[in-house]
């Protein structure tokens, strides 16, 4: 079989190596696709080498189809197609023990902290398995992972029909949250600077805007009556961003962080005192979320193909790594690890 190994210091190998037997409580997976996220681009710029054991297969969002299963494993069987929810928790400590098992404190990131999906053959905890639909092309369903996020980030942020929000970051994750709470019945706005995402959001039937270009701030409360959005996600990860967030919401609003910001970034508080406002932290994801973007994805009420910038062999992993790396003219890239 065939892996791409992330080697240290900005560098990709691909080649053959021996696949692992599933013991008990295992599955092995014949992967199909693989996504590109910004996590692995981490991973890649070696932000991440604390965690990573070099050289190491890496990759999470991904669809492939069950080869065979390990002792005591229940419910799955050869030849289903399946989706992994990348999280192994440690089932012990005071978050698990709680029922928050996807913040685990001791959680382990199946693709960061052990192999990943970049391989042929993949063998992993049947507890992280959802099945798919015969209905879903493999390749469609390597975005699940992704969309879960949306599903997580849009529960927690309790969006309901009818409402007003703001998505700060029109990025594929970004879009993802905005496309999932239009589904949901909301009105979206998105934030974004990249003239093609920002292009490609409002071809998706969203609005959106450049807040270099139009106050965003005069822009939401002239559409929301003087009342403020309901909720505002922040996905840029910036330093605008978080001062942003706190502007727009109403009174009694709701702001989500969804993304990661490397170091502490200012937040007006004053805002919180004044508007009452509700802040909620969005990490990873839950099996019901999973199903939730299974679902959404089979009803095709998401446009794969216009998501999908390009899909690439294992072999030219590092092209797509670059490619997301320039930004630009990119949105999500799958990387077919069947070897077709």
């Amino acid at each position: 079989m065939r892996a791409a190994f992330y080697a240290g210091q900005k560098t990709i190998r691909v080649g053959e190596c021996a696949p692992v037997a599933p013991l008990s409580g295992q599955v092995q997976i014949r992967v199909s696709h693989c996504g590109i996220c910004g996590t692995d681009l981490h991973v890649y710029h070696g932000h991440m080498d604390h965690r990573v054991r070099v050289p190491q297969v890496i990759g999470h969002e991904m669809s492939g189809t069950i080869v065979q299963t390990g002792g005591g494993v229940q419910g799955f069987a050869a030849g289903d197609r399946v989706t992994v929810m990348p999280l192994d928790p440690c089932g012990g400590c005071p978050a698990c023990r709680a029922g928050h098992g996807h913040v685990c404190q001791r959680l382990k990131f199946i693709g960061i902290d052990s192999p990943g999906a970049l391989q042929t053959l993949w063998t992993v905890p049947a507890h992280t398995l959802h099945v798919l639909p015969v209905s879903l092309s493999l390749e469609h369903a390597a975005l699940i992972e992704p969309i879960a996020v949306a599903c997580h980030d849009v529960r927690l942020g309790e969006v309901k029909a009818g409402e007003y929000i703001v998505v700060l970051g029109g990025g594929p994750i970004g879009t993802l949250v905005a496309l999932v709470a239009k589904a949901a019945g909301a009105r979206v706005m998105v934030s974004e600077l990249n003239p093609f995402r920002l292009r490609l959001v409002r071809e998706l039937g969203l609005e959106a805007i450049d807040p270099r270009e139009t106050d965003l701030v005069k822009l939401v409360t002239e559409q929301t009556g003087d009342a403020g959005a309901d909720a505002v996600f922040e996905v840029s990860g910036s330093a605008a961003g978080a001062e942003m967030m706190t502007r727009l919401p109403r009174v009694r609003g709701r702001i989500v962080v969804v993304a990661v910001f490397p170091t502490p970034a200012q937040v007006d508080l004053h805002r919180f005192f004044w508007r009452e406002l509700r802040l909620c932290g969005a990490r990873v994801y839950q099996h019901q979320d999973f199903e939730q973007a299974i679902e959404l994805a089979s009803s095709r009420a998401l446009p794969f193909e216009r998501l999908i910038t390009g899909v690439y062999s294992l072999d030219q992993l590092e092209t797509g790594l670059l490619q997301m790396e320039k930004g630009g003219e990119v949105m999500k890239i799958l990387v077919d690890c069947s070897g077709r």
